[in-house]
C-alpha cells in the first residue's frame, strides 16, 4: 500500500532500494503499482527526465513529468529543476531499443494517486509532513506529497516575525505544516500553530535568567527580541542595534495577563547562525482550534480551523 510522502523520503528506504536490484524486481514493482524514488540524472533537450535505477536506466517522458505539464498549467521548470534530486514515479513498462532495455516511468501517475488518495481528502486543521523546496522573501514552497507543491506564507511560519524564511528553514528540510484552507486545487498552509502557545514557550524561561535571543524589530519605544520562534520580549531602546543581530538578554519580568516579557539587553553582536532545528509542541494529526494567548489575558489570539479564521481581540 502506497503512503504519499514528500519526494526524498523513500530514496534511502531499503524496500525502495530492493526494487532496483534487477529487471524482475522492477517488474514486480510495476505489477504492485508501487511508488518508487530514485535520482534524476539528466533532463534532455526535449525535457524528458533520465533516472538512475541502478540495474538499468529509466525515462520519465516530458508529459509524464508532472500533473499539468500536458495541459500547460504546470511549467517545464517543474521538470528541469528535478535534475540531481530524488523524484517519485511508478513503473509503467519497458522499452528495448536494440541496445539496452529502459524502464518507462511516470511521475504524473504517482502524483495523481497522491491527489486522489491523500490530498483530495485533506481538510483545514490536518497536520501533514512537508519538505521545503524553495524559499522567497514572501514565503515557502513545500512539497506535501509526491512533488506536489503548496505555499506557506512568511507570516504563517511563526508568531515572531522574520524578514526571510531562511531564518527558520533550510532547503530540503522536513517540516510539519497545517492545512489552513483549500481554494479549488490550491492548498494554503500554516505552521506557527505547531510551535506552542505563549504559556508553553514562556515556561522555558525564568525571571532573573540571562538567555540568548535575536533582534527582530527596532521601534522608537523599544526593541523586540525573539526568545523562541513563537515568543518575543521587549527591551528598552538602545542605539546602534540592527535587526538580525544575536543578543544576550536578561529577563526582568514576565507579565502573564498581558503576554509581556520585559528584557534588558546585555550585549548584541553580529554572527550568522544556521536556523535551530524546529521544535514542535503539537504532535497530533489534526487541530481544530489553537489559542496562543493565556487564559484571562487582555488580548485573545487564536486560529479556528473549523471556521477558517484567525482573530486577535
Amino acid at each position: 500500500m502506497n503512503v504519499f510522502f514528500p519526494e526524498g523520503h523513500l530514496i534511502n528506504n531499503q524496500e525502495n532500494r530492493n526494487s532496483f536490484l534487477s529487471y524482475h524486481t522492477l517488474l514486480e514493482a510495476r505489477d504492485k503499482r508501487k511508488i518508487l524514488e530514485a535520482r534524476a540524472i539528466v533532463c534532455d533537450s526535449e525535457h524528458n527526465l533520465l533516472v538512475d535505477l541502478h540495474c538499468m536506466k529509466g525515462i520519465i517522458p516530458r508529459e509524464e513529468g508532472a500533473v499539468g505539464i500536458k495541459e500547460g498549467t504546470t511549467r517545464d521548470i517543474a521538470i528541469i529543476s528535478k535534475v540531481n534530486k530524488p523524484v517519485c514515479f511508478m513503473v509503467m513498462g519497458f522499452k528495448d531499443d536494440g541496445n539496452d532495455v529502459k524502464a518507462i516511468l511516470s511521475r504524473k501517475y504517482a502524483q495523481e494517486l497522491c491527489i486522489e488518495n491523500k490530498i483530495s481528502n485533506l481538510i483545514p486543521g490536518d497536520v501533514i509532513p512537508a519538505r521545503v523546496t524553495h524559499m522567497e522573501n514572501f514565503g515557502v514552497f513545500a512539497d506535501i506529497g509526491c512533488g506536489i507543491i503548496s505555499f506557506l506564507p512568511i507570516d504563517s511560519i511563526s508568531v515572531s516575525r522574520i524578514s526571510h524564511p531562511n531564518e527558520r528553514f533550510k532547503i530540503g528540510e522536513n517540516i510539519k505544516v497545517i492545512v489552513k484552507s483549500l481554494i479549488g486545487d490550491r492548498i494554503n498552509l500554516t505552521h506557527k500553530e505547531l510551535l506552542g502557545t505563549w504559556e508553553e514557550n514562556v515556561s522555558l524561561f525564568n525571571i532573573g535568567e540571562t538567555v540568548p535571543g535575536i533582534v527582530r524589530s527596532i521601534e522608537d519605544y523599544g526593541i523586540f527580541i525573539e526568545l523562541t520562534p513563537n515568543l518575543a520580549g521587549l527591551a528598552e531602546y538602545k542605539s546602534h542595534m540592527q535587526e538580525g543581530q544575536q543578543a544576550s538578554v536578561h529577563i526582568k519580568n514576565i507579565i502573564k495577563n498581558k503576554m509581556k516579557i520585559k528584557l534588558v539587553i546585555i550585549e548584541a553582536f553580529n554572527e550568522i547562525k544556521d536556523p535551530e532545528p524546529t521544535k514542535y509542541f503539537f504532535d497530533g494529526d489534526h487541530i481544530e482550534k489553537f489559542t496562543y494567548s493565556p487564559e484571562n489575558c487582555t488580548k485573545i489570539i487564536e486560529t479556528n480551523f473549523v471556521n477558517i479564521e484567525t482573530c486577535v481581540r
